[in-house]
């Protein structure tokens, strides 16, 4: 750790404030500081307040950098998440068959004699009807009925079922911040106005009118879509993904809960749109909404129009914001001594969450293969960005196959996604082998991916998916339906146990002490 004594993180938000909490916490686990992290962010950019899902992992990294679920639950405005629903994906309303399926974050059941469940189910030995995600596992049943995946009483980050988070990203920005100065993490206000490079091509300081150059061993580039550092005087590339991931913009708007004991879902609804889907994610205080869409098939007044139109009477009384993006990712978000972490790095739709996972993982990669020497940075650099390349590649392939395999033929939006040009042909393969066999783990590198083969089991099932596989290699028929009946027995006592969701957010919610005056 010789050579890196100092990190400068340039932007704040959720990616320059986890990054700073994160490696403040892991490289000064002792005593002695070995590196100093500091965070430069403009007080006159703000950052966008739309609801944001997570993913299981954040679960992790919050613990790793120390924090406190009760302070992380106030001060962040935050409810828990146990899975996406997804509404007329399959088909557009009105259609016969199921309206909608469940994408849960808990791994099918084995049960004690530990039997593979899901070829009995595509056998047809779970009840009839049932669909995928709730023959094997409880938690489709529990988020259904409106029950918290834990109790009050389970520790910090844990409880019986698997779970993430929906916050307010401006308070959680906040929140991270006022954690991270405690870890010593120092902030600077001030504006970055250029970039200065060293004869080598390495940036030798970020230059602002309030703090002058500021020079650090290491950057952190967290400056958004624009990647002032990385982009801009890096002239890292940017690699466009719309070609595969056809929505490029949002409109969000946030509403009020009808009375005050309004139920919060606990998971995130995903309606499908002619043109896109319908985010709606229950916070506290409000529903956070947004209608993600593609602008070569609608507009934005159409947008915005049918945003409200979900929404009902309280989607006239508020005002809406359009937000522009870019499914891509840059290749090479490590350039010498300079690592786009979050949006400079790259973004994909926010259908499955990965925004901030990404984030996790970046962060976790840069403090566990920082180098130790001038002549390792280009080595640690094509580790990390081969891992990002992979992940995000994989990603695409796992949100194009909610599209791609929609029946949904109302809108040029649907009929475009499922063109087999606009497939990767690392997914056409996938699908192609899955016809004559499940999913296995075998089909997927565990260090590429983001997602474990049950989430690609349960979009690919819960769409509807047909598979075609020989009864006579699966022998354990009565072990198969005894243990879909124990799942069932077991979803309706967890539904009695856990508590309303609500409930738990609002007693777990009481503002401590430590916490008077923040909020």
């Amino acid at each position: 750790m010789a050579y890196i004594k100092h990190i400068l993180v340039v932007g704040g938000g959720t990616a320059g404030w986890l990054t700073a909490c994160y490696l403040a916490r892991t490289l000064n686990s002792t005593d002695a500081r070995a590196v100093q992290v500091t965070l430069v962010e403009s007080p006159s950019i703000g950052i966008l307040g739309v609801g944001e899902a997570t993913f299981p992992s954040i679960r992790s990294m919050l613990s790793a950098i120390g924090m406190d679920e009760r302070t992380f639950l106030v001060g962040a405005d935050a409810t828990y998440k146990q899975g996406i629903r997804f509404e007329h994906w399959v088909r557009p309303p009105g259609a016969p068959g199921p309206g909608h399926y469940f994408h849960p974050f808990s791994a099918p059941s084995t049960g004690a004699s530990r039997i593979e469940l899901l070829p009995y189910w595509l056998l047809g030995h779970a009840p009839t009807g049932q669909s995928f995600a709730s023959a094997v596992t409880m938690q489709d049943y529990v988020a259904g009925h409106d029950r918290a995946p834990k109790h009050e009483r389970d520790p910090d980050w844990q409880g019986p079922l698997n779970h993430a988070f929906h916050f307010d990203a401006v308070r959680f920005a906040a929140v991270l911040a006022a954690h991270g100065k405690k870890l010593g993490v120092r902030q600077l206000e001030a504006t970055v106005s250029g970039v200065r490079l060293a004869e080598n091509g390495d940036i030798a300081a970020v230059l602002t009118p309030e703090a002058g150059a500021l020079s650090a061993d290491l950057y952190i580039d967290c400056t958004g879509q624009k990647g002032v550092l990385v982009g801009g005087a890096l002239g890292s590339a940017f690699l466009d993904r719309s070609d595969v991931l056809f929505v490029d913009r949002a409109v969000a708007l946030q509403v009020p809960y009808p009375a005050p004991d309004a139920p919060i879902r606990p998971y995130t609804v995903s309606h499908a749109a002619q043109a896109g889907w319908i985010w709606d994610i229950g916070l506290q205080q409000r529903r956070g909404t947004g209608y993600v869409y593609s602008s070569a098939h609608t507009s934005d007044d159409q947008a915005e129009a049918v945003l409200r139109t979900y929404l009902g009477v309280h989607g006239q009384e508020h005002s809406a914001r359009l937000l522009k993006f870019k499914s891509g990712y840059r290749p090479r978000p490590w350039v010498r001594n300079c690592v786009a972490i979050g949006l400079a790095g790259g973004f994909l739709e926010p259908l499955e969450s990965t925004g901030i996972a990404l984030i996790e993982l970046s962060a976790y990669l840069v403090a566990h293969l920082l180098p130790g020497d001038p002549d390792d940075m280009v080595r640690t650099a094509h580790v990390f960005n081969h891992a990002l390349s992979e992940r995000y590649e994989r990603i695409i392939d796992f949100l194009k196959m909610h599209y791609c395999l929609s029946q949904r033929e109302d809108s040029a939006f649907w009929q475009d996604n499922r063109n087999p040009e606009t497939i990767p042909e690392t997914l056409r393969n996938k699908l192609a082998s899955w016809r004559h066999r499940p999913p296995h783990r075998l089909d997927f590198v565990a260090d590429h991916e983001m997602f474990l083969p049950a989430s690609w089991q349960y979009i690919l099932y819960g769409m509807e998916y047909r598979t075609t596989i020989d009864a006579s290699l699966y022998l354990r028929m009565e072990d198969a339906r005894r243990e879909f009946a124990n799942i069932a027995s077991a979803a309706v006592l967890a539904s009695r146990d856990l508590p309303g969701h609500r409930a738990l957010v609002e007693r777990m919610a009481k503002i401590p002490s430590s916490l008077r005056g923040f909020v």
